[in-house]
């Protein structure tokens, strides 16, 4: 089993559960909150991880409390911390999340460290690189550090992945068609192609046109309605499965850390996508983000009991 890297971030998850959102100059008293490890790389990074994934983590943490914290739960899940480095007189990310009744949710991310992964970085880090199979990337970091990801993917012949997240204008349709997967929601999708994406008929339009660019497989992940594929392999799409929802934050994070895990293990898009949708739609039946990720163990145990749409 090759290991996986994941260049990303990490943060501290302040997370509120409210009744509703106060409104201009307004306080309500909300019924609940919980502190919890997240940063969508670390996410990611955890869900594989929780799988049986070997990974490798590059990120940047603070010099405060929350860094200990953060390289601790790392360390928990076998996650090779050897390219996690502290960043004196700056503090770690951190992300307020306010989660609703109704199980939707809003988030604020400050990058902190984060913004401290360069290129340089990368660069440093190429011997371990270099052994993993698969270059696993988001938004919450430097674009330049991205780009400079995707980049030595491509000369050192390692597949690259890139979760289009928190969504960007103006990314490079260069540095774009160099990947070999893109996984955006239905709202980045729309904010890379500039096209309307409001279901699965309008996601396929807009995905075919990134695939004409150069992309060899891109994965739409549509919530409660699945993920649908367009690429090198035809197109197809994955059902969702009917759970009741909790709390949908770091769902999304979910199908990436598991899809990562099995494609892998077996190189089957299909496959992995199938138990990537189930993962995520597991997570969503608790609360928190890496507290809802199941072990492998648990996931099986889920998957008995489910049945898709």
């Amino acid at each position: 089993m090759s290991k996986i890297a994941v260049i990303g971030s990490n943060m501290v998850d302040l997370v509120t559960y409210i009744d509703r959102m106060p409104a201009q100059g307004e306080t309500l008293e909300a019924p609940g909150f919980a502190m919890g490890c997240g940063g969508k790389g670390a996410n990611q990074a955890v869900a594989a991880a929780k799988l049986g994934a070997q990974v490798l983590m590059l990120s940047k943490v603070g010099d405060d409390l929350f860094a200990d914290n953060t390289l601790a739960n790392f360390q928990r899940y076998g996650i090779d911390t050897r390219h996690v480095q502290r960043v004196a007189g700056v503090p770690s990310g951190v992300a307020p999340i306010f989660v609703q009744a109704d199980s939707h949710n809003s988030i604020l991310i400050v990058k902190g460290a984060n913004a401290h992964l360069l290129p340089a970085d990368i660069d440093a880090a190429a011997a371990d690189l270099r052994d993993c199979g698969l270059i696993v990337l988001q938004l919450e970091i430097n674009l330049a550090t991205v780009y400079h990801a995707i980049e030595f993917g491509r000369r050192h012949a390692i597949p690259v992945l890139l979760n289009p997240a928190p969504a960007l204008k103006g990314l490079s349709g260069e540095n774009l068609a160099q990947l070999d997967f893109l996984i955006p929601n239905e709202t980045e999708l729309a904010l890379i192609t500039g096209l309307p994406v409001t279901g699965p008929e309008s996601a396929l339009v807009a995905a075919k046109t990134l695939v004409a660019s150069g992309i060899k497989h891109l994965i739409v992940t549509l919530g409660e309605q699945g993920a649908l594929y367009v690429g090198e392999q035809g197109e197809w799409r994955t059902a969702g499965l009917p759970v009741k929802a909790i709390d949908t934050t770091g769902a999304g994070d979910a199908f990436i850390g598991c899809f990562i895990h099995h494609w892998s293990q077996t190189r089957d898009i299909r496959a992995a996508m199938q138990k990537a949708v189930a993962y995520s739609a597991c997570s969503v039946t608790g609360r928190g983000t890496q507290s809802s990720y199941p072990n492998a163990v648990a996931f099986a145990e889920f998957q008995k009991h489910i049945t898709p749409q």
